[in-house]
C-alpha cells in the first residue's frame, strides 16, 4: 500500500539558514518499520533524521536514526522535529512530551523564538578503562589538558589548551573508522573559551555515516555538566566550531538533568512517496 510522509529539514540551534546543523524531520500518522525508517535516513544523509508519532494530547513518540544506525539519543533533531511542530504544523500547545526508550524529554517555547529541552544529564567516567592512544593519533592531537568519558552517552572527549586548538583539529577519518573499541559512541574536542561563550566544541561520528557532526545536542549533555562543575556555574554558554557553527545555551536544573535550548529554521518541506 503506498502511502506519504511528510518531511522536513531544518536547521537547528541556528536561526540563519545554511548554518547549524540540518536534520531530517517525519511527521508520521501511523507507525513505520525499522527497515524503512532506515532507508529513508541514509537516503537523505543528515546526521540524524527524526520520526514523530502522536500519540495522544500532545505526547509524541519519537525515535532518531543516523544514516548507519538507530541512537538513543539526539539534541539537534529533537529540537528541529519541536520547531516543526510549535511552528510550522502550530499544534495548540506551548510544549511538547516526547515519549523514547529511555523515558521522556519535555521541549517548550521561550522567549525570542527559542526552544528549551529537557534532557538527562551525562556525567564523565571517573577514569577512561581503555587505551585511546590511537584515536588521540587519528585526531592528530598532540597534547591535551582532560580526557572525559560519558558515563551514559559514551563520548570520549579530550580537553585541548585553547580554542585555536580546537579549530585545528584535522582528522584522519579513514583512521578513525578502523578504530573499534566497544561502547564508544563518538569523539569530540572542546576547550575554554575568552569570549562571549563559556568553551567550544567540536565532535566527530565516522562511524554512524558522518565524519563531522555540526552541532551536537547529545554531547554537551555530557560537556554541561564537565564545565558546570570546572566554571562553578549552572548556566552556560557553549559554540560548536564545525564549519557550519551553531549555538547551545546550557542550564544545568538539577544532578540528573538538564536543559538545552536553542533556535531553528525550516530549510525544505515535502513529502516522501512510501
Amino acid at each position: 500500500m503506498k502511502r506519504n510522509v511528510t518531511l522536513y529539514t531544518v536547521d537547528s540551534f541556528t536561526e540563519e539558514i545554511f548554518k547549524g546543523n540540518p536534520a531530517g524531520v517525519c511527521i508520521l500518522d501511523e507507525e513505520l518499520d525499522d527497515h524503512t525508517m532506515q532507508s529513508i535516513a541514509k537516503e537523505l544523509k543528515y546526521s540524524e533524521t527524526a520520526f514523530i508519532l502522536d500519540f495522544r494530547d500532545n505526547i509524541y513518540s519519537i525515535r532518531w536514526f543516523t544514516p548507519e544506525y538507530e541512537v538513543d539519543l539526539c539534541g539537534h533533531a529533537t529540537l528541529a522535529a519541536s520547531h516543526v511542530l510549535l511552528n510550522d504544523i502550530k499544534i495548540p500547545f506551548d510544549s511538547i512530551l516526547y515519549s523514547y526508550n529511555n523515558g521522556v524529554i519535555k521541549a517548550s517555547s521561550e522567549e525570542d523564538g527559542k526552544i528549551g529541552m529537557d534532557f538527562p544529564m551525562d556525567e564523565p567516567e571517573a577514569n577512561v578503562s581503555f587505551d585511546y592512544s590511537d584515536i588521540q593519533k587519528a585526531l592528530g592531537i598532540s597534547e591535551y589538558t582532560n580526557v572525559i568519558l560519558g558515563k551514559h552517552t559514551g563520548k570520549l572527549v579530550f580537553e585541548l589548551k585553547d580554542e585555536n586548538s580546537v579549530e585545528a583539529i584535522n582528522p584522519d577519518f579513514d583512521m578513525l573508522k578502523n578504530i573499534s573499541i566497544q561502547g564508544l559512541k563518538g569523539v569530540g574536542v572542546t576547550a575554554n573559551s575568552l569570549g562571549q561563550y563559556d568553551f567550544v566544541t567540536r565532535y566527530f561520528n565516522p562511524w554512524a555515516g558522518v565524519n563531522e557532526d555540526y552541532v551536537t545536542g547529545s554531547v554537551h549533555t555530557l560537556l554541561a555538566k564537565y564545565w558546570s562543575v570546572k566554571k562553578n556555574k549552572k548556566d552556560l554558554k557553549a559554540k560548536q566550531l564545525s564549519s557550519r557553527e551553531g549555538e547551545i545555551e546550557l542550564h544545568i536544573i538539577d544532578d540528573l538533568r538538564v536543559k538545552l535550548t536553542g533556535k531553528a529554521r525550516i530549510f525544505t518541506k515535502g513529502e516522501i512517496f512510501l
